[in-house]
């Protein structure tokens, strides 16, 4: 599985020629997707504002990082935030859940855990967000929903959409699934509220008034896999040296990560593997007794068999100035 997904990052992504041989199954998966688009229209209109962080390609492209940012700011500002997430790779079958600090992420999802964990927000997992969100306002009382992606989920309302781009990989050849990375065509973005340019742009977008902001992920601290505690990174690369560090990565970009602890300086021997893949300890014994390193996200399906020198990257992300006043003109007249 993990094969055919490099081959198809390869494909989407390296302006291959080979990708017009799937065109009749794009063709196909956009009649599939107007005939959903027309079939399911938003059917609850949520009476508090709804944030949506999505994008339009398959694949990671700093989402999670974003409702970070804007759940921790809305509720140092007294919102009462509530996130919404699919719970990708969570098995459980209740809906809607709860994610709380500690839970099972096999049940509710490594994002959704995450999201929880990081921000001290409820966040409530269903397929469908609608429900999701009629949950969060009725049942929590909250004053305020950020969406974890969502942009494709028709029933759910929303009041402002943020779309999230790889400043470095951007749309690739701009084909719709399954030629390209696309889930929607390009000309979408001409509807949404704003464009969130993840990472330093290397690619030309299309032309639209929509307001862009760039984005970028500040590296704090290693943190402790199993126990929490932080260590700053100039002491771990310090006592590191050049003696390499196993890394690994389960995540739509692992190679921003790798490049990220290479910046940082730190020797890395990178192992992939699925989005969202469920760590087993067998599976990361590579690195019995030696140094690991991993994403967030990571972290928190290998805590209850971590090593004693496994960390994680923790890091933040700022968000601008004239992003926050956009979005403060909606919140204070939502449903505008």
């Amino acid at each position: 599985m993990q094969q055919v997904a490099e081959w198809l990052q390869q494909l989407w992504y390296g302006n291959s020629r080979l990708a017009w041989l799937l065109w009749p199954l794009t063709l196909l998966y956009r009649l599939l997707a107007l005939i959903d688009y027309r079939r399911h229209p938003p059917s609850w209109r949520c009476p508090v504002p709804v944030i949506v962080v999505g994008n339009l390609t398959v694949g990671g492209t700093g989402k999670t990082p974003v409702c970070l940012a804007l759940a921790r700011h809305y509720r140092r500002a007294g919102r009462r935030v509530v996130l919404l997430s699919r719970g990708y790779g969570g098995r459980s079958t209740d809906a809607p859940r709860l994610a709380t600090a500690g839970a099972d992420p096999a049940e509710v999802g490594d994002e959704a855990l995450l999201l929880a964990e990081a921000t001290g927000c409820p966040v409530v997992v269903d397929r469908q967000r609608a429900r999701a969100a009629r949950h969060a306002v009725e049942q929590l009382g909250a004053d305020l929903l950020i969406s974890d992606d969502g942009l494709q989920h028709r029933p759910l309302w929303r009041d402002v959409e943020l779309v999230v781009i790889d400043g470095r990989r951007g749309f690739g050849n701009g084909l719709l699934l399954p030629a390209g990375p696309l889930r929607e065509p390009l000309d979408r973005l001409a509807s949404v509220d704003a464009l969130l340019i993840h990472g330093n742009l290397q690619v030309a977008l299309p032309t639209t008034q929509v307001p862009r902001f760039s984005l970028v992920l500040q590296p704090v601290s290693l943190v402790h896999v199993r126990n929490g505690q932080r260590r700053p990174l100039a002491d771990a690369l310090a006592q590191r040296g050049s003696a390499p560090c196993h890394a690994v990565a389960a995540i739509g970009d692992p190679e921003r990560f790798f490049a990220t602890l290479r910046g940082l300086g730190f020797a890395i021997i990178p192992h992939v593997f699925a989005d969202h893949h469920d760590y087993g300890p067998h599976e990361l014994a590579f690195a019995a007794g030696q140094c690991l390193l991993m994403t967030a996200k990571d972290a928190v399906k290998c805590r209850q068999f971590a090593g004693d020198d496994w960390w994680y990257l923790e890091v933040e992300m700022t968000l601008p100035a004239g992003l926050l006043a956009l979005l403060d003109s909606v919140i204070r007249n939502p449903h505008a």
